[in-house]
């Protein structure tokens, strides 16, 4: 099969389009024909040494497919079902195993590409509204990247929950998406932008329930700076660098503030609680409250090229690769 290596730590340059033996299903595992790729930051990560990984190996955690082989003592699957998954090493192939406990049952009627989309950005999304700090009816969310993945996801589940949404974007073409998904506020940041001061306008001086900001060192003052008191900073990513260390007396400084670093490993423990998760995007979806948008897709050996795209903030969406 082809896959896509991560020859060494460094850009996208370092990965290739690469022939591999076929995996195969080891004990509790499904065997799948992978139909889409999800990319993700923390591909990005890994690949650039930010997050320590061993070199070569194939890059890759979330996508979709159908099962083509099931391992002894799993039950409930047959080859044939469409099954998603969020945390399957070597997703960027054409064939990969996956843990039987950890995926998403794909409802019939929703595409490859839509699910490819939903898991890890969708459940992280569902996690930051209802677990990090659960929006409640009448608060109001600062959401850094409202046009990207997780942030048009989580501005709509926001939106749901019944809260108000303030999104920062980067264009003009992103601040209409972002309106699209219900955002009520939406600014542009950038050099000579005074984030905190914005909020605190739109805000009527009071400051917002909770930041969400993936972006990290660009952005993390900002967002300390633009909590209410008692408000939540929930730092779920790092698209613009790692947030240095810093004194924690600032969060009692800031109003006595809320800091979490959490990740969605920590929010999907058991396949209860994942199935929880997924059937609120799923609801969504059905039901027409939520839209997974597929911005961009690349085939699977242009995954160097769909790197480069999402590092320099011209997706917008979910960024997929077709193998």
């Amino acid at each position: 099969m082809h896959a896509v290596h991560a020859t060494r730590k460094g850009g996208p340059e370092v990965l290739e389009y690469v022939e591999v033996p076929d995996p195969s299903a080891g004990p509790g595992e499904l065997l799948v024909a992978v139909e889409a790729a999800g990319i993700n930051f923390i591909d990005t990560y890994r690949r650039s040494g930010m997050y320590p990984m061993d070199f070569p190996h194939i890059v890759g955690v979330e996508g979709a497919g159908v099962v083509e082989a099931v391992s002894e003592g799993v039950t409930g699957f047959t080859p044939g079902d469409r099954v998603a998954w969020h945390d399957a090493p070597g997703s960027y192939a054409e064939k990969v195993a996956v843990r039987a406990d950890m995926v998403m049952r794909v409802p019939h009627g929703v595409s490859a590409e839509a699910a490819a989309a939903i898991p890890l950005q969708g459940l992280t999304a569902q996690y930051l509204a209802t677990g990090s700090h659960r929006i409640e009816p009448g608060q109001t969310a600062l959401v850094h990247a409202a046009a990207g993945g997780v942030g048009l996801l989580l501005t709509q589940i926001i939106k749901h929950l019944g809260g108000r949404v303030i999104g920062t974007v980067g264009t003009e073409e992103k601040a209409e998406l972002a309106r699209g998904a219900g955002a009520d506020e939406v600014f542009l940041y950038g050099e000579g932008v005074d984030i905190a001061a914005k909020v605190r306008e739109l805000t009527d001086g009071a400051g917002v329930d909770v930041a969400y900001d993936g972006v990290g060192k660009d952005t993390f003052d900002a967002s300390l700076a633009s909590l209410t008191v008692r408000g939540s900073m929930v730092l779920f990513g790092a698209a613009s660098g790692a947030v240095e260390p810093f004194d924690i007396q600032r969060l009692n400084s800031a109003g006595g503030v809320f800091l979490s670093r959490p990740s969605l490993q920590w929010f999907v423990t058991d396949p209860q609680e994942l199935a929880e998760r997924s059937a609120m995007l799923f609801d969504g979806l059905e039901n027409g409250w939520l839209d997974f948008r597929v911005g961009t897709t690349f085939p699977l050996a242009e995954a160097a090229e769909a790197h480069r795209a999402l590092e320099g903030r011209k997706t917008t969406g979910k960024v997929v690769l077709i193998p």
